[in-house]
């Protein structure tokens, strides 16, 4: 659905930002907003913290089988082009 929201599991924990990031870009993508109005932000704002929950319980409960090899990723990217509006 959004090409530019990376694999957030591999052999490094995600932090807080790269998870906030990732739970960012879903929220613009399905809501249509780049930034909300006042009048929605709000919602804007709740909708991100829920998903940026949800995606941390998911990656907190994930069981890698022993031998499997994580996924390799540039992450850093993420919170990069997050925190400059991309």
């Amino acid at each position: 659905m959004c090409r530019s929201i990376v694999t957030l599991r591999g052999a490094e924990p995600a932090t807080e930002d790269e998870v906030r990031a990732a739970a960012l870009q879903f929220v613009r993508k399905v809501s249509g907003f780049r930034t909300p109005s006042k009048a929605n932000e709000a919602s804007f704002e709740r909708a991100v913290d829920e998903v940026a929950g949800s995606v941390q319980r998911l990656l907190d409960g994930l069981v890698t089988p022993p031998g499997a090899r994580p996924p390799k990723m540039a992450r850093s990217r993420v919170v990069a082009r997050s925190r400059a509006g991309a």
